[in-house]
């Protein structure tokens, strides 16, 4: 059924069809990144990320977060992740862990959109929060030999949670043009739009966009660098006013 609705060559039917084969983030936060579905069999990276976000009264988030992952095999990917943050009026400290898995779910180039899937699972240091589960579908298109589109619809929810909780939507897309493999420029956007099934009104939203800087820099024989940042500003009085985030990682 996924392959078919990719030969169709639209990515509304391409999302709809692989969301309805799955059962079922919504953060918009300053570590979040825009997923790709590729993956590399045998390749290995260490990742760095930071971000701080600005809210409306003037409070600031921080965190920071370093990861380990490994192409298992041509279409899995997998990392873990320790996340640093500190709260409004907290001190900085260790926040939680974070196992992340990607999955390649058609060649790469073979079908008009190329898909994938995640899968992350966190364990916060504070066990009230009990245990938040990500998941979704990756799509990626080349609308032309120098312009590439994402656009990822992620589900998250909490269980056994001190609070009950819903599952929620989120949502990542960028464009970006590869002027050369140094330097690459585009716009990312993230956003959280509340319950899945029911959507919170406007100031309950969480939505950021903004310009985005990419490139990859050769460091060795099989190694590289490869690194993007991005100036999101909130739209909206449910979203922080600002947020910078800023990715490396070094793949050998």
């Amino acid at each position: 059924m996924l392959q078919l609705c990719v030969r169709k060559g639209a990515l509304a039917p391409a999302i709809f069809c692989l969301l309805t084969s799955l059962s079922a983030p919504g953060h918009a936060g300053p570590l979040d990144y825009v997923l790709t579905p590729n993956v590399e069999q045998g390749e290995k990276e260490i990742d760095l990320k930071a971000g701080t976000s600005k809210a409306r009264d003037g409070s600031r988030l921080n965190k920071e977060s370093i990861g380990f992952g490994y192409g298992v095999t041509s279409s899995w990917f997998t990392e873990v992740y320790a996340i640093w943050h500190k709260e409004p009026g907290d001190r900085h400290g260790f926040d939680a862990w974070e196992w992340e898995n990607k999955f390649q779910l058609t060649e790469t180039g073979k079908y008009a959109v190329d898909v994938g899937m995640v899968l992350e699972i966190e364990r916060p240091k504070n066990r009230k929060e009990g245990w938040e589960v990500v998941w979704g579908a990756l799509l990626q298109k080349e609308l032309t030999s120098t312009v590439q589109a994402n656009l990822n619809v992620l589900f998250s929810r909490q269980f056994h949670a001190q609070e009950s909780t819903t599952t929620e939507l989120g949502y990542q897309w960028q464009v970006k043009y590869r002027w050369r493999p140094e330097l690459e420029f585009g716009v990312q956007g993230f956003g959280a739009l509340g319950p899945w099934r029911q959507w919170a009104d406007a100031g309950g939203q969480s939505h950021v966009v903004g310009p985005a800087v990419f490139g990859k820099l050769r460091v060795g024989a099989n190694q590289h660098v490869k690194y993007n940042a991005a100036l999101l500003v909130g739209q909206g009085s449910g979203s922080p006013r600002s947020t910078l985030r800023m990715q490396a990682e070094y793949e050998f």
